[in-house]
């Protein structure tokens, strides 16, 4: 099975470990990737401002980067959601239409991938911690996975996940919206901090970057200690070969 990397912003330029965590999972599952270098961000900050039209020739880039590829996985769930909105922004093109559906239709988020496509729930990762969760809005939302990165981390060894409260809350990111709305940004991340501390959880994990980034800062300018992990890098975290799921496909959602 070849996989096409798409790596995001946040995760290329901030957190490569991220990508490099990505790929060593994918690739001990069998899968052969490849990082095709035209890529660029996937448009959603300039899109989700209102420049629609400016953003057009950015969509198309990576659509086109894309094409080829047999699958598309990214470490995060708002990027990849991103990925799979373009069919609806380009849905009168009648090029770059029928390109953005097919598009949609074989790009994943990371998790989602090993769990849906792959059929993986044990990749044999061991982790002695106590953690939470941080479910990202965009991949509940758009891309309506609830489920794939909860039945990973329950199979990896050691890790005992604790419960979140306001899960469904987010964080305060949301890309420029913590820029142009800083006020009630601080204000979304404090109660989220507060409701990661009462957990009790020595780690913070999640699928998109740009959350833990927001979270993790939070904690940092408040002088409060918390880790954060990409579910990637947890999955990446002493594997033991012999535990491992078996690949094999399944029905792509």
């Amino acid at each position: 099975m070849k996989v096409s990397i798409f790596s995001t912003c946040v995760v290329d330029l901030l957190f490569p470990n991220v990508g490099q965590a990505m790929v060593e999972v994918l690739e001990r599952l069998g899968c052969e990737t490849t990082f095709p270098d035209k890529q660029t961000c996937c448009g959603q900050p300039t899109y989700n401002s209102g420049y629609a039209e400016e953003s057009y020739a950015t969509l198309k880039n990576q659509i086109d980067c894309f094409e080829d590829a047999e699958y598309v996985v990214g470490p995060a769930g708002s990027c990849v959601g991103m990925l799979r909105e373009y069919r609806h922004f380009l849905k009168d093109d009648p090029i770059y239409g029928p390109k953005a559906e097919a598009l949609a239709a074989k790009s994943f988020e990371f998790s989602q991938f090993l769990y849906r496509v792959l059929g993986v729930t044990d990749v044999g990762a061991t982790l002695n911690a106590k953690a939470t969760y941080h479910r990202s809005c965009h991949m509940t939302r758009i891309l309506k996975e609830r489920e794939a990165p909860f039945i990973l981390l329950d199979h990896v060894a050691g890790l005992e996940m604790l419960p979140l409260n306001h899960i469904e809350n987010c964080c305060g990111f949301g890309g420029t919206f913590s820029v142009k709305m800083p006020e009630i940004s601080e204000q979304m991340v404090t109660e989220k901090m507060n409701d990661v501390i009462d957990t009790g959880a020595e780690i913070l994990i999640s699928a998109d970057m740009g959350c833990l980034m927001n979270i993790g800062g939070k904690f940092n300018r408040d002088g409060k200690q918390i880790k954060i992990m990409h579910i990637a890098e947890v999955l990446n975290q002493q594997v033991d070969k012999k535990r491992m799921d078996q690949p094999k496909i399944m029905t792509v959602i």
